[in-house]
């Protein structure tokens, strides 16, 4: 599945509305705009590349900012996917329709989508190139295209998806298959990994793993289940904070963790998976599996890689406090797309959205940006059907919490956040512009503990 039109698997965007800018009253309606939109111009003030959670919130921003009619986004997909909620897909808490929506409802008013996708950017010259040769010119370059699945970087796959027993909740394609896989389990391995490349939101792969040991339990199964995480990484998750109870989880629920160990192949066929032990090159496991939950190899957009924008890797090359890009001053960088050193979550998009249009805001006046963005990210870890640790931290890796109580502690409130709440605010708030991160709520329930 492309990366564009969708967004991050995990987020934490806080249900503080009344604590938003004024103005969000009015956009709390559920009324959709309708009217079609493509381009019609060759030049367009700001150009956006991307109609995920970046693309979309930004675009919003811009047209306040400039005007109707001079904003655009360059984006292929008919549909708009809320992709956090697949978790919940994968373990049949919520059904994925809820997760989507025609572009053109999320597309805001006033800006003009660019059907079409782009196929080279060349700054040098202030334009990008999309299918059929067309060139598109701008003022000013907001890239936030997103990251690339790769499940072809495992033999076996994605033709093995064809076999029951295998699902995987970062594509709208599998993400159902992993609820029936689940519903189908009888006895043996279920199995769930974490691959050997950066991720959207590095809590999802295990999340699907508590969900689905509730599940088993629930159904009088777990006895006959031997549920196993197999992860590259060494460490369950990078805050300290929130690993010590994820451990604690794991050790009371009897879940099997098996570290640096990334899948190299899947045997549909046999119902057979092999990892590589990243400790031992070369050597190999294979694990027979009841049930498989894959997470697929990640990286930049094709269009990325080796391009005048981008790192040696392919991820758009931005200043980490400003997000303008390191090298073009008119060009802006957003999300997973980019180099910014930290997880890539919509709920770091929402943060990253406020300090982008105070970097652009200054720009476009010939001076230079203030506000900062500290690499705030969150992952509501969903450890049961009704439970949640709300991870919340910063660049360096330590916790920055809104709200005054140990967050680290599983609770159903934070469960209800985010299966309930956090959607409204995406859909009424973030992609409208409005919503900046919690950095705000953050600051007056400080404040009012003094």
């Amino acid at each position: 599945m492309s990366a564009v039109g969708a967004v991050s698997t995990c987020s934490c965007l806080h249900p503080g509305v009344w604590l938003l800018k004024p103005g969000m009253q009015k956009i709390c309606s559920f009324g959709l705009h309708t009217a079609a939109r493509s381009a019609a111009k060759d030049y367009y003030e700001v150009l956006v590349l991307g109609g995920g959670t970046g693309g979309i919130a930004m675009s919003a921003r811009m047209k306040r900012k400039v005007g109707a009619g001079k904003v655009a986004v360059v984006e292929p997909s008919k549909t708009h996917y809320y992709q956090p909620l697949w978790t919940l897909v994968g373990g049949g808490a919520k059904q994925l329709a809820a997760s989507a929506r025609p572009m053109e409802s999320v597309m805001p008013k006033g800006v003009e989508w660019i059907k079409s996708q782009v196929t080279a950017l060349d700054p040098n010259k202030n334009c990008v190139w999309l299918e059929n040769d067309t060139k598109v010119s701008y003022k000013y370059l907001i890239i936030a295209l997103g990251i690339s699945l790769h499940y072809e970087k495992i033999k076996g796959l994605p033709e093995g998806f064809n076999h029951p027993k295998i699902g995987s909740n970062y594509s709208v394609q599998t993400v159902e298959k992993t609820w029936k896989a689940l519903q189908d389990f009888k006895e043996g391995n279920a199995i769930f990994t974490f691959p050997n490349t950066p991720v959207k939101c590095a809590g999802a792969p295990q999340k699907i793993m508590y969900l689905s040991d509730a599940y088993l339990r629930k159904t009088g199964k777990r006895s006959k289940a031997n549920i196993m995480f197999n992860t590259s990484l060494g460490v369950i998750f990078g805050v300290k904070k929130y690993a010590d109870s994820l451990l604690e989880v794991i050790k009371e629920r009897n879940l099997a963790v098996n570290y640096k160990r990334n899948l190299i192949e899947v045997r549909a066929d046999k119902q057979e998976a092999v990892f590589e032990n990243l400790d031992k090159p070369g050597v190999t496991e294979v694990h027979q599996y009841e049930m498989l939950h894959v997470t697929p190899p990640m990286g930049p957009p094709a269009v990325l890689i080796n391009s005048p924008v981008s790192d040696e890797i392919g991820w758009v090359d931005v200043d980490k406090e400003t997000l303008q890009h390191k090298k073009y001053p008119n060009v802006f960088g957003i999300g997973d797309c980019t180099n910014l050193p930290t997880s890539k979550t919509a709920a770091a998009v929402a943060a990253q959205s406020g300090v982008l249009d105070n970097t652009i805001s200054l720009v476009m006046k010939n001076e230079l940006p203030v506000k900062k963005y500290d690499g705030y990210t969150s992952c509501p870890l969903v450890t049961g059907y009704n439970k949640v640790i709300l991870a919340e931290f910063d660049y360096n890796a330590q916790p920055l919490e809104t709200f005054p109580i140990d967050q680290s502690k599983e609770r159903t409130t934070m469960y209800h956040m985010k299966a309930d709440m956090m959607p409204l605010l995406y859909w009424n708030a973030l992609l409208k512009g409005y919503w900046g991160g919690p950095a705000l709520i953050r600051k007056l329930m400080h404040l009012g503990l003094k």
